[in-house]
């Protein structure tokens, strides 16, 4: 019986998803609870056609968007857990008992800690604030796993979303008081950082939380973080 469908919206990934592929194998307790559901929104490096010829893994293709991708990759699950993770995002050991458990003892819904794969003296402090409770603290690279129910009753993801999808539904889980953090630490890369400035970067995310807390709409943030993020 598959219990936990994890779901890795993809773009380009090529060189990612080897590494992923092999920390899922090693770090899962028990690979028989759960399924993998890869969704692609366009690769044109390859990505699609290596995820085509992995075996035991679904993969699907979408339109670009990790909010569509990880909507369709919802709908598609046979888990009653979902777990939305990032293709350069490593969870811990025994994941996936780890995040049963939670659900078992009466959480619906929750994230990891998460570490940068850098000794930089900001993201070891980014990462360090990951453990805390507050809203502000929380982030699609720590992954999210929530019931399938809690998820259907909240509407999923909010599709005009092309930045900060996770963080709008995160807001939702937190005002139903249904949210955990579990207190072991995921690795995610810090590609973005690495590629465009660390303080650049930390910059233009903050303006985009100032933004978003002072009720600019998802347009406004997708063409924001288009324009200075995506695209220098």
């Amino acid at each position: 019986m598959i219990k936990l469908s994890i779901i890795i919206p993809v773009l380009n990934e090529v060189n990612s998803i080897p590494i992923l592929l092999e920390n899922l194998r090693k770090h899962a307790s028990n690979p028989s609870h759960f399924e993998l559901i890869f969704v692609d929104g366009g690769s044109t490096d390859g990505t699609f056609d290596l995820l085509k010829k992995t075996e035991g893994i679904l993969v699907l293709p979408s339109k670009k968007g990790r909010a569509k991708q990880m909507n369709l990759g919802a709908k598609e699950a046979q888990g009653t857990i979902l777990y939305f993770l990032h293709a350069d995002c490593l969870p811990p050991k025994h994941f996936d008992k780890l995040i049963l458990n939670e659900i078992t003892n009466g959480s619906e819904s929750g994230c990891f800690r998460m570490k940068f794969d850098s000794n930089h003296p900001w993201l070891k402090f980014a990462g360090w604030l990951t453990q805390l409770p507050f809203l502000s603290c929380r982030g699609g690279d720590q992954s999210l796993f929530i019931t399938k129910a809690l998820f259907k009753a909240v509407g999923g993801y909010d599709e005009q979303f092309f930045i900060y999808e996770d963080n709008d539904l995160i807001r939702k889980l937190y005002e139903r008081k249904t949210f955990v953090i579990i207190k072991k630490w995921l690795i995610t890369s810090a590609r973005t950082y690495n590629s465009h400035g660390i303080w650049r970067v930390q910059y233009h995310y903050a303006i985009i939380h100032l933004k978003k807390f002072f009720g600019a709409s998802a347009t406004h943030l997708n063409n924001y973080y288009k324009k200075h993020v995506l695209d220098y």
